[in-house]
């Protein structure tokens, strides 16, 4: 947990291409549902994904072993938009390798689609 300090953050951006969304039809089984505008919304365990790409590789980084997350969907996000994950510290437990960070998704108009919290281990990272 060297180096991790309250408030530092992490972000990535992503855009859904036409072809990730067959992908995942196929992969998944699920059903292809437009909106009732005709548009393809982003499930949101692909807006997961985000978050888990960047708790592994950015904040805490490689090692980090997830424990919780919770998330709660305000918004959608659609296929051929960009879309920004933020993760951000909000409590370090030093005496139990633990970390809570605080998780929101935004889409390209700024709206926050997603929020939320997640716990890691992060005993082991590097």
């Amino acid at each position: 947990m060297k180096n991790l300090q309250l408030g530092m953050r992490a972000s990535c951006t992503r855009t859904f291409s036409e072809g990730d969304r067959k992908l995942f039809m196929k992969l998944s089984g699920e059903k292809d549902q437009p909106d009732e505008g005709g548009k393809h919304p982003i499930p949101e365990p692909l807006i997961g994904g985000l978050y888990s790409y960047l708790l592994g590789t950015e904040l805490p980084g490689f090692g980090t072993n997830y424990l919780k997350q919770q998330m709660t969907f305000t918004g959608k996000g659609y296929y051929n938009e960009t879309l920004t994950a933020t993760v951000k510290i909000t409590r370090l437990r030093p005496e139990k390798h633990l970390v809570n960070l605080e998780t929101t998704c935004t889409n390209a108009r700024g709206e926050t689609i997603c929020h939320g919290e997640a716990l890691v281990l992060a005993k082991d990272t590097k």
